[in-house]
């Protein structure tokens, strides 16, 4: 049930979470309020058609499950649709394709969501599910051991088929060593034959609860009208004494500098990557946030980005380059960068490539006229995130639920528009050198 628009909904996330005190401006106008039970909810007005997504994000993922229980939190999402005393096992979707709706969810690394697209006047019956399930989940033995070999197929055909997955998998293990980053959101093989409905319950006991939640709705709604239906729903939900503390390792080994090669009979393409380990808006640097999305903007953002102009117009040595940022993180972010070789080129020679530009970068430096264009596209970007309900949703609870406040989210305009190029140069360096990274090279089993 993970959804496929998770990756571009983070990719945005990346772009509008930023380090505390900054400015406030209006992206999405949000308003917001907590019930006593200490469930924040958040409104995204938007009146164009009378529809909208409702959205509950608890503040668990892959990386808070027990040391030997991978995929805890995703086989618990398929559980959570098993039903309760009021919904009888698997008609929880039913009933919202009743009512004209469409639900599904989702697991990353740091959070779990769960979201229905409905009609307004729907709005309560969804509210109503979703706060029944948060506190009256039923899981029978059956349904559990039905579910985790759901989960288990899953895992066969969208990783062990798929040899860019397996190597992802081999890339993070060998980034993040001992932390919990290190294990896939899907869960090893092995570990998830392992879990029980005990285990199950355990962790929806520990973590599922309204003062670990945040909901966010979009669409034709105002605070005012939605106040008294969370009240009615979500607010008869009783609170856990305290939100449960996400016991994460915080603390990394010495930086390393990997290499990981696979082939396979399956791979047509040669690809190589690159992931650092790289500040998030959570950590020490925090103030390195916007300086990043910059930094991933001008260096390998697109058509116009320096990776692009020289690997693939100039040099030709590849047929696609580019980089990334993502610092939505409860821990550590990640920068990333990659490329494809071109016909007659191999990963060792774009490998190469990438890293004369970044020597480039650290010794030349950025001209503020490369920043600005970079910060330009960056705002253009989210422009197309207002008028999706759905979008806007998906970003700002992504982001509260990985520490950041409407204040952060609001502001992020006014964080881009004041990096330099001084600002841009910091980012590189924390990147760039001395921090942790990991290479993944990925060839067919006939090249050499």
């Amino acid at each position: 049930m993970t959804g496929g628009g998770l990756l571009l909904a983070l990719t945005l996330l990346a772009l509008l979470v930023l380090a505390p005190g900054q400015a406030r401006a209006q992206l999405f106008e949000p308003d917001s309020f907590t019930l006593d039970n200490g469930l924040q909810v958040v409104v995204l007005p938007n009146h164009r058609v009378p529809v909208v997504t409702h959205m509950v994000w608890y503040r668990v993922g892959a990386a808070d499950e027990p040391p030997g229980k991978s995929g805890l939190a995703h086989v618990l999402e398929h559980m959570m649709f098993k039903g309760t005393d009021s919904i009888p096992p698997g008609q929880f979707s039913k009933i919202v394709a009743r009512n004209g709706g469409r639900d599904n969810a989702f697991t990353s690394s740091d959070f779990t969501g769960y979201y229905q697209n409905i009609a307004r006047d729907r709005l309560e019956t969804v509210m109503e599910m979703e706060a029944d399930r948060m506190a009256n989940l039923r899981l029978a033995e059956e349904d559990f051991q039905t579910e985790r070999d759901v989960v288990i197929e899953e895992r066969l055909s969208r990783t062990e088929n798929e040899p860019s997955a397996l190597l992802g998998e081999r890339l993070d293990q060998a980034l993040w060593s001992v932390h919990p980053y290190k294990n896939p959101i899907i869960g090893w093989a092995h570990e998830l034959e392992a879990l029980t409905r005990q285990d199950a319950l355990d962790f929806y006991d520990r973590f599922y609860a309204p003062n670990n939640a945040v909901v966010v709705v979009a669409g034709d709604i105002t605070a005012d009208e939605l106040r008294p239906l969370a009240e009615r729903t979500y607010g008869t939900v009783p609170a856990d004494h305290a939100a449960p503390e996400r016991a994460r390792v915080r603390d990394l080994p010495p930086p390393v500098d990997v290499t990981v090669t696979m082939t396979h009979p399956r791979v047509a393409q040669a690809s190589w990557w690159r992931r650092i380990i790289a500040p998030s808006h959570n950590t020490e640097q925090a103030e390195l946030y916007a300086p990043l999305q910059v930094l991933a903007e001008l260096l390998g953002g697109g058509p116009v980005s320096r990776l692009y102009d020289s690997l693939v117009m100039e040099q030709k040595v590849a047929v696609s380059a580019g980089a990334g940022y993502s610092g939505r993180a409860v821990d550590f972010g990640t920068f990333s960068l990659y490329a494809t070789p071109a016909a007659g080129r191999t990963p060792a020679d774009v490998g190469a490539a990438v890293e004369a530009e970044i020597v480039r970068l650290l010794d030349e430096g950025v001209t503020e006229a490369e920043v600005e264009g970079a910060k330009t596209r960056l705002k253009a970007s989210v422009v197309y995130a207002r008028d999706s309900m759905f979008g806007a949703a998906r970003i700002v609870g992504a982001a509260m639920a990985t520490g950041a406040t409407l204040e952060d989210i609001e502001g992020w305009p006014e964080a881009v528009a004041a990096v330099s190029a001084e600002d841009v140069m910091d980012a590189a360096r924390a990147v760039f050198v001395g921090a942790s990274s990991a290479t993944a090279i990925l060839k067919p089993e006939s090249t050499s």
